[in-house]
């Protein structure tokens, strides 16, 4: 699952950095034929395709130049055994009433009558059935998601009146973020040959991109756990909701550890900045520089602002002890798709949990 609050900045995939999941000088190459066996070796017992997957996962280490440590490799297969118990398209149960629900929800959050929506769904499409029979025949996102692009093709005014409503926003073997591929595209290796929404639901570009989500972003954590997290919540989330619980600690404002330090796009300051704010003396900081410092917050240098690290000068010294410089983000997922309450808490976990199956069939 992929919750859909991915706030995330555009960063070069060629980055060497964070925590022994990337190139080092002292690790050596390692040759394909290597890393492709271990990978075989390592994929879960019922996995089809083995030699398949096992080029495509190398392929996208190789591309992005991220190292294929054991740790690296048992992270990825514990994802996407996750996401999708390594089915390049999986179904999911009741899809298309999840897709009317969510269409008829975002038709009347822009104001558009149901009534409009009823009947552009009962166009022909190009197959000769309905768009509503389409959708609800669909089984898996990939088709859903041609169905939809279909339909804003087809359609009187689809594009203008429903570009922006295509309900599949994660797709492929690892449940990325489409948003985050498009983002991410410019490096992409192989040739696209419709849209990379389209490649997102192939095997090479799921697995591509959702490396890239995964392990393409230095950090410093000492456990894959909070990458787990982070793949869930987004990029730096769980180095951030420690950041918060150490603001609130210190001013005494209690604070959702969420990951969101700052509100994007707006002026306004959000609860986590009015927090720091309250400390601005404390910290004999303006709130312009706290502002601009909150703002690296999607980006490792965070950690080496003046910000970061005299709020846990302050909270360390209030608590009397050492605080966590990684938390699991209290996040409760929304997606359309999910029908119980999970938290991002929840998914890191269970993805910890498959890591660590992996790397025991390593003998690690």
């Amino acid at each position: 699952m992929q919750a859909n609050r991915l706030i995330m900045s555009v960063a070069a995939l060629l980055i060497l950095a964070g925590c022994a999941t990337q190139r080092s000088e002292e690790a050596p190459a390692r040759p394909p034929a290597e890393v492709k066996a271990e990978i075989v070796r390592l994929l879960p017992a019922k996995t089809a395709d083995r030699q398949g997957w096992a080029t495509d996962i190398y392929a996208a280490f190789a591309a992005q130049n991220i190292y294929p440590s054991t740790q690296n490799l048992c992270s990825v297969l514990a994802v996407t055994e996750q996401e999708s118990t390594f089915q390049v398209d999986p179904s999911v149960p009741g899809l298309g009433e999840i897709a009317r629900d969510e269409i008829d929800r975002r038709a009347a959050k822009a104001h558009i009558p149901g009534l409009l929506v009823s009947g552009a769904l009962k166009v022909s499409s190009s197959n000769g059935k309905s768009y509503s029979d389409r959708l609800n025949a669909a089984r898996s996102e990939k088709e859903l998601s041609a169905i939809f692009d279909d339909f804003i093709g087809m359609v009187p005014m689809g594009r203008t009146l429903f570009g922006g409503f295509n309900p599949v926003h994660t797709g492929g073997p690892m449940q990325v973020s489409i948003d985050f591929a498009e983002q991410q595209a410019r490096n992409y290796p192989y040739p696209v040959g419709s849209t990379i929404r389209h490649e997102v639901f192939s095997r090479r570009g799921g697995m591509y991109f959702g490396i890239a989500h995964l392990l393409g972003y230095p950090v410093s954590y000492k456990q894959p756990l909070y990458r787990f997290a982070d793949f869930n919540a987004g990029w730096y989330a769980s180095r951030n909701a420690a950041f918060q619980n150490a603001v609130s600690r210190a001013s005494g404002i209690p604070l959702a550890l969420d990951g969101d330090l700052v509100r994007y796009g707006s002026i306004m300051p959000g609860t986590t900045e009015l927090a720091v704010r309250a400390l601005g003396k404390r910290l004999d900081m303006r709130n312009p520089t706290i502002r601009d410092q909150l703002e690296k917050g999607n980006s490792l240098e965070f950690e080496d602002t003046r910000l970061y690290q005299r709020v846990f000068e302050l909270a360390e010294q209030a608590e009397g002890r050492s605080l966590p410089r990684a938390v699991l983000p209290g996040i409760v997922l929304q997606s359309p798709k999910i029908t119980r309450k999970l938290t991002t808490a929840w998914f890191a976990k269970r993805v910890d949990e498959r890591y660590q199956r992996c790397m025991a069939r390593a003998g690690k």
